[in-house]
């Protein structure tokens, strides 16, 4: 009896791990909803649950937008909370609890500061600590946080792009104020100028931090103690050959079986044009990589493997890499780009090989806005943009992918003007309307046409605009486009009602 009980689970094991594979390897993207933002821009996002229910946090310069997130994907704004200073942007964020309170600690990017906000029953926040920059701390263009829980107290660790950079430690109290603990002054030997990433792992009784250094070009590990003190491990600088950390910038981590791994990506400096703001111009671009880590028993980091950017992937500009699912055997991640202006789906085995799954092309760019959030068994993304003109956040359902078989998309826009719209002011919208194929290469063909329907059913729709595109990636960068975005603000005065309808045809 126990032998078939023990060959019964085995297969129960081994049909779950076909499965996990077999959906793994064809997982896409799907946008689920869209909705406004506050703020400027959408720079960072963290979400929370709390009480069986979810929320989404979105930081951009001035504000923090508040979001539910429902089962199917649907975001319903809930409330906005000025930064301090109002200037901003929240540029890293991070949710927790501490005892029996929750709390959102926030890195004020150009207010030279960190924000705690107690999360209230509704998602909402109140803050209830403000601790600004000063001569010991290197809080200066504060960038990324890490909550770390010991056994005694938990800890948040800062980092950052100030002149004088660093790592920072602050004792986080039960009612969310923090007291300085230690700071460590970045140096030739560490990579703490341009904190841009870090992640922690727990390792048999010790606990590890690692940080991406954006201006020295390289990773770090730490030691963390009892009582927030930390000690650096090793050091790794970027190569000309086989190495991808010019620029380096998301740092996350999994463990797969017995093995610990850390993921780093870069945003190469090549790709910025401001002067004076890469403080090494004399770097060498040899292409663009995710880079796989492996942790050994010091917990210090050792390369191990890296995914070189090609045809088949868009990894230009990596700002942002997030862990969508694991179990013991592999991970599905989601790197989020800024050059490529996608997010691209890869999975990680249990020995350290990433490879690409799929990608999405969204339309926008990726600053560090990309998060994964799981409700009941469904994994979604919410994404949003640094863009000024673009104003909006974005849900991703994560799905195994529709195959379309060579089929093409059509989009039908149907408009009602108001009463109040004049000859002149609908002739313009029409112009502009019929202008995007010349502005947006991806609309392989668009037509247009007046209502002549005398069934009267037409609900007063006096218009309907017909654009075809290739694939699912054409309508994401049709839709967030930047002549898309203007035409919807210029016309939107003069519109009553709109109603829209995608559908997939052979027909070509």
């Amino acid at each position: 009896m126990m032998f078939l009980k023990k060959y019964f689970l085995n297969v129960v094991f081994f049909l779950s791990q076909i499965c996990f594979a077999q959906s793994t390897d064809d997982l896409m993207l799907y946008r689920k909803d869209i909705q406004s933002i506050t703020g400027k821009n959408t720079v960072t996002i963290t979400s929370y649950e709390k009480e069986g229910k979810h929320y989404i946090y979105a930081g951009g310069y001035g504000a923090i937008d508040i979001y539910a997130l429902e089962v199917e994907g649907k975001l319903t704004a809930i409330s906005r909370h000025e930064l301090y200073k109002q200037t901003g942007p929240a540029r890293g964020m991070v949710a927790d609890a501490i005892g029996d309170s929750h709390f959102l600690f926030v890195a004020n990017k150009h207010g030279n500061a960190i924000e705690t906000f107690k999360i209230q029953a509704n998602g909402t926040l109140e803050r209830v600590s403000l601790v600004e920059d000063t001569n010991e701390t290197h809080l200066g263009t504060a960038i990324t946080l890490q909550v770390i829980h010991m056994k005694n107290a938990s800890y948040l660790f800062i980092g950052g792009l100030e002149e004088t950079p660093g790592l920072s430690s602050f004792k986080i109290h039960p009612d969310g104020k923090l007291t300085h603990v230690v700071s460590m002054k970045d140096d030739d030997n560490i990579h703490t100028d341009g904190i841009i990433g870090m992640f922690s792992h727990k390792i048999k009784g010790k606990t590890y931090l690692y940080t991406s250094g954006f201006q020295d070009n390289g990773v770090s590990s730490f030691r963390i103690y009892d009582n927030g003190t930390f000690k650096n491990i090793n050091n790794i600088s970027d190569n000309t050959t086989d190495r991808y950390l010019t620029g380096a910038y998301p740092v996350t981590g999994v463990t797969l079986g017995e093995n610990n791994y850390v993921i780093v990506g870069h945003r190469h400096h090549k790709y910025y044009k401001r002067g004076g703001f890469i403080k090494r111009p004399n770097f060498v671009y040899h292409g663009d990589g995710v880079s796989v880590f492996k942790v050994n028993k010091k917990g210090a980091l050792v390369p191990h493997f890296v995914l070189k950017d090609d045809e088949k992937t868009k990894l230009q500009g990596q700002t942002r890499i997030e862990i969508v699912t694991t179990d013991t055997n592999e991970a599905v991640l989601a790197v989020g780009t800024r050059d490529d202006e996608s997010i691209q789906l890869l999975k990680l085995t249990k020995e350290g090989i990433l490879s690409p799954i799929n990608y999405l092309e969204t339309g926008y760019s990726i600053y560090y806005g990309l998060r994964s959030h799981k409700i009941e068994d469904t994994n979604f993304l919410i994404a949003g943009s640094n863009r000024f003109d673009l104003k909006k956040i974005v849900s991703y359902k994560i799905s195994p992918e529709a195959k379309k078989n060579e089929q093409i998309l059509r989009h039908l826009v149907h408009l009602k003007f108001k009463a109040s719209a004049t000859a002149e002011q609908i002739n313009k919208a029409e112009k502009a309307f019929e202008n995007l194929k010349n502005e947006i290469p991806e609309i392989i063909h668009l037509e247009w046409g007046l209502n002549d329907s005398e069934e009267g059913n037409s609900k007063k729709f006096t218009h309907t605009f017909t654009l075809t595109f290739n694939d699912a990636h054409g309508r994401e960068i049709y839709l967030f486009h930047k002549a898309h975005i203007a035409l919807v603000e210029n016309i939107g005065p003069i519109i009553e009602d709109v109603f829209v309808m995608d559908y997939w045809t052979s027909n070509k």
